[in-house]
């Protein structure tokens, strides 16, 4: 069973969507665990400081590193992977979800403000992963993002296996089109073949709709 933790000084903003949906039921069927873990619990003042000016001058305040060493140090067990979730990671592709699908405990830390002490960065983290070239107020929305991914890859929780590897990036192309009832609407109608029954032009249909769908899109991911 994989554990994921995010650890965040907001870990009210996680809670709910980790408590929801697949998420939820995903941790009700014993599937996966997941938490989110309140960095202000390794502070030591009476004001739960976790961040401070930045050296140098500049705006902003920068994530301390004490806090997050002493989390780390308390929560990390050998089979652990820590993520840092920054726009200066590498970009989150499928391959990469899949890669940490197979682990056993994942902690994702959450940057906030400004940004994070470098030396966590450069000692404390095994990877760094961006979900997109855009700024968040916070790394929290990220990790709930990279969770999401992650758990719907774990067996069991789609109830379809089958799911989870004929969706989007998983063959290198974008999904083909959905329909279901009513076969008309508004004019708009189902195409014909997949009222068929004919199994094996029906999956034709659908490779080729998603081959054309990912050149028109993303022919990014053709080259």
């Amino acid at each position: 069973m994989i554990e994921i933790q995010i650890l965040t000084p907001i870990p009210s903003i996680a809670e709910g969507v980790l408590s929801e949906s697949i998420l939820g039921r995903a941790q009700a069927a014993g599937l996966v665990k997941l938490e989110a873990v309140d960095l202000r619990r390794w502070t030591s003042d009476r004001h739960r400081t976790v961040d401070d000016s930045p050296y140098g001058g500049g705006p902003g305040m920068v994530m301390k590193i004490e806090p997050i060493a002493a989390a780390l140090t308390e929560l990390r067990r050998p089979e652990t992977k820590v993520i840092f979730l920054t726009p200066q990671g590498r970009s989150l592709k499928q391959p990469i979800v899949r890669e940490y699908a197979k682990a056993e405990h994942l902690i994702l830390l959450c940057g906030h403000y400004e940004g994070i002490d470098q030396r966590v960065v450069d000692h404390l983290v095994d990877d760094e992963i961006s979900i997109g070239d855009y700024i968040l107020t916070n790394g929290v929305l990220g990790a709930l993002v990279l969770t999401d991914a992650i758990v719907r890859l774990v067996p069991g929780v789609l109830g379809d296996d089958e799911s989870a590897v004929t969706e989007s990036f998983e063959t290198g192309l974008l999904d083909h089109p959905h329909y279901t009832r009513p076969v008309e609407f508004n004019g708009w109608e189902v195409p014909p073949m997949l009222l068929s029954g004919n199994h094996g032009a029906i999956a034709r249909w659908r490779a080729e709709e998603a081959l054309a769908a990912t050149k028109k899109r993303r022919p990014d991911l053709l080259e």
